[in-house]
């Protein structure tokens, strides 16, 4: 999309310069605005034309049955869908009794901006109705990061060719008419009408609607006050009806004084409190925004990019659009994260419906390492949720024959709701995953209070599901059988090498924790005999590995499999799960998304260069990229081993999966997971940065082997650890340091130790790189840009 000439690249913005119809519902994704508790979507103010019309709450949802048609043990019982709740958006516009319609009259002029050091979406447009009168319509849309329950808009509307009347009415909407939905009849049918009416009320300019679904019983209230500033002839009243709370406001307006309306609404929901604390804790959240004020709510929201800015920042030299697409893609993963509070990070944060709003493990893989070095509160956040669901996790876990707990691959309130029975039980490395998240922020942060609680918790109750899980053979090798790792055109795999490597950091994690904290330890049980049986699982656990290619197995026997006849399979016939049964695809050599290149992404300390390196050709000439989650660790991975116009293309990828709808899915919300890996790509392939313990056992230690495609000239990035603020500045030959506060820091640049201070920057050489012949793709997978053989987006428009 971001290739439409209307799409401007710009480096802090994202600017469309004229309504584009046919990908309104793409540009309704990536205009949208959230907090982590309140999205919006990016639909005109009007309402209408829309794409999708969408506002959600995080955590909000309808129930629907999963029938089968053979019932199984074990299955789950009820799917979840994130519902299109109470819309707050909506301004409508009436000039002279012409509905404001911009498919209607004539267009003369649209431009909506979204600015990531605002967070603000802007919007001006010249119309002229049906009956001839010209109007400018200006507005500005908030979701604030300051009052989590808040969003707020000013609309402006103002004639230009002579005396108009016009009518405005500011509106909250449930049960919205939506798109006609193709998809499953299950939800389409929880999603039809969700809200059940429990109030309505409309007085001077205030407006309140609170409703409750029909089977997950959550009670959603909206409410919204309004600013009316305009003519002496500005009238306004209010009205109600069980799924609307409308303000009509009318003025006679001439050229030069416009009518203004400033709207605040706030949002609250609970599935335990009465309607009566639902009510009054959304008239208290206009309240306090209200009081703010608009001035105010803009200038925290200001402050608090400023914060994140200051801490998160990537500059990319050389590639305009690699650059707006970074930036982009850190606002969103803030957005879908800033304010969940204890709640999950949907794949689509809060952009869209897609995946029917779940959480996967992705948000531990992928949005989770962004986060802990960018805004870790919001990473303690997202883990709490996480610890909250764990006596579901508890239950599936025991319901499955199992000890410890066992997390869902999908889902919205902690229970598993996916009738894909070979992902839904079979995908346990989500265990394993969650893990090394919580490793992972403790260590970057130093959060002790956070790991002698939630922490040691998650990890001891992941740490016993490998056990039952697992055995040992009559050699003593610990195997794990019959589980579905990342790639999912491979099922009931014995010994997937990323599913036994991280199962066994997440045994040793565990051991270890336990043994800092005995007390707590022994409040869930465990002893040293328990902490020693970890040990011993994860010392002796199976790594396959075909002696006779050189190369680690994805599973045990994998490169026995025949592989994927890829020149037989036409480019169309991509993604393959659509057009091939899964019987096919479980039994052949072919890789829907990386998986042992993931491994060693995540513990390159356990394979050796000349490992990865013959992993990496192996595996990527397999992997057909049917998932937005591999491009950017197969960019990490092809710029460690040499391969940097290979990383170069997949970064393009990574970053442009939604501004260029790779997908052509952008229209159901944002690829959360695959923005996150713009940064990974950046930071942990083209930087190089990974996490190392010093031989003196610290573990706020970094490592560095920083090195640029020729496509870029320099990238720079900051990241914060243990109350330090780290900027890396990477140039062709050299690489700067620069510790901007805190503590002396220790790192490693291409393995020699550098202590960095704020007193000075440090500049070490950037050693060139040994160039290796390129691994290929499958035919026709090649990432954009190296199909044609030209360099991606080296040349990019300012």
């Amino acid at each position: 999309m971001i290739t439409h000439p209307s799409f401007t690249v710009e480096p802090w913005c994202l600017r469309e310069t004229e309504l584009n119809l046919d990908v309104l519902a793409q540009s309704e994704s990536v205009f949208a605005l959230s907090n982590g508790h309140v999205g919006w979507r990016g639909n005109l103010d009007e309402g209408e034309p829309h794409g999708l019309p969408g506002a959600y709450l995080n955590g909000v949802y309808e129930r629907h049955p999963l029938p089968y048609a053979e019932a199984g043990y074990g299955y789950p019982e009820s799917g979840q869908t994130m519902i299109n709740v109470t819309d707050g958006k909506i301004i409508r516009l009436l000039v002279d009794d012409h509905p404001c319609d911009l498919r209607y009259g004539r267009l003369l002029a649209h431009e909506r901006v979204l600015d990531f050091r605002t967070g603000i979406l802007s919007r001006t447009a010249r119309w002229t109705s049906p009956g001839g009168r010209t109007v400018r319509i200006t507005s500005r849309r908030l979701v604030s990061f300051t009052q989590r329950a808040v969003a707020a808009v000013v609309y402006e509307v103002e004639p230009l060719d002579g005396p108009t009347t016009v009518a405005v009415q500011s509106e909250l909407v449930a049960n919205e008419q939506l798109p006609r939905f193709e998809g499953d009849p299950r939800v389409a049918a929880a999603t039809e009408s969700p809200l059940a009416p429990e109030e309505h009320f409309a007085q001077d300019t205030r407006l309140r609607l609170v409703h409750c679904t029909h089977r997950s019983r959550l009670r959603v209230g909206a409410a919204a006050d309004h600013l009316v500033e305009g003519p002496e002839s500005t009238r306004w009243t209010a009205q109600s009806e069980p799924d609307v709370s409308r303000l009509t406001v009318t003025a006679d307006l001439v050229p030069g004084r416009p009518l203004r309306l400033v709207k605040v609404v706030a949002y609250g929901w609970s599935g335990e409190r009465s309607l009566p604390a639902v009510h009054d804790q959304v008239d208290g959240a206009v309240a306090a925004a209200v009081s703010t004020g608009w001035d105010g709510l803009v200038a925290a929201q200001r402050a608090y990019l400023d914060r994140f800015w200051a801490g998160a920042d990537v500059e990319v030299e050389g590639d305009a659009q690699i650059q707006q697409a970074v930036r982009f893609a850190l606002f969103h993963v803030l957005q879908a994260a800033a304010r969940g509070e204890n709640r999950a990070i949907p794949a689509k944060g809060l952009t869209g419906t897609g995946y029917d709003g779940h959480s996967f493990w992705d948000t531990e893989s992928y949005v989770l390492p962004v986060l802990t070095f960018t805004a870790p509160e919001t990473v303690a956040s997202a883990l709490r949720w996480r610890h909250r669901t764990l006596p579901a996790a508890r239950e599936r876990a025991h319901q499955l024959g199992l000890s410890g707990a066992t997390f869902p691959w999908r889902t919205i309130d902690g229970a598993e709701c996916s009738a894909y029975w070979p992902a839904g039980t079979a995908a346990f490395h989500v265990n394993a995953d969650i893990a090394m998240a919580v490793v992972r922020y403790v260590t970057v942060t130093g959060d002790e209070d956070f790991e002698r609680a939630e922490g040691l918790d998650l990890l001891v109750h992941t740490a016993r599901l490998w056990r039952s899980l697992g055995h040992h053979d009559a050699e003593g090798v610990f195997h794990i059988d019959g589980v579905t790792g990342p790639d999912e055109y491979s099922a009931f795999a014995r010994d997937n090498l990323y599913t036994n490597l991280m199962a066994r950091h997440n045994l040793m994690a565990a051991a270890d924790v336990t043994t800092r904290y005995p007390e707590r330890a022994a409040e869930l049980g465990v002893d040293d005999e328990e902490a020693a049986v970890w040990r011993d699982a994860a010392a002796r656990i199976a790594l396959p590995y075909n002696e006779s290619l050189g190369v680690h197995e994805q599973s045990a026997g994998f490169t026995s499999f025949q592989r994927w006849d890829f020149e037989a399979t036409p480019p169309e016939n991509y993604p393959l799960l659509l057009h091939y049964p899964y019987f096919d695809l479980y039994r052949r050599q072919v890789v829907k998304q990386a998986d042992l290149v993931l491994a060693m992404m995540e513990c390159p300390h356990l394979f050796t260069e000349e490992q990865k390196a013959r992993n990496f050709a192996y595996y990527d000439a397999l992997t057909v990229r049917d998932s937005s989650l591999s491009a950017s660790c197969q960019a990490v991975l092809a710029a460690e081993t040499g391969h940097l116009r290979l990383a170069y293309a997949y970064l393009g990828e990574a970053a442009l999966m939604d501004l260029d709808d790779l997908e052509h899915n952008t229209r159901d919300g944002l690829h959360i997971a695959s923005l996150a890996g713009t940064w990974i790509a950046l930071v942990a392939g083209f930087g190089g940065m990974r996490r190392y313990l010093g031989e003196d056992g610290n573990p706020d230690r970094l490592a560095f082997t920083p090195r640029l495609p020729e496509a870029l000239a320099r990238i720079a990035f900051t990241v914060l650890v243990r109350g330090r603020r780290l900027t890396v500045d990477v140039g062709r030959s050299r690489t700067r340091y620069q510790l901007k506060e805190g503590e002396p820091l220790l790192l490693l640049h291409h393995g020699v130790p550098t202590t960095v201070t704020t007193d000075a920057p440090v500049d070490r050489p950037t050693p060139p790189v040994t160039a290796r012949p390129e691994p290929q793709q499958p035919l026709n997978r090649r990432p954009m840009g190296l199909s044609t053989g030209q360099e991606p987006r080296a040349e990019a428009a300012e």
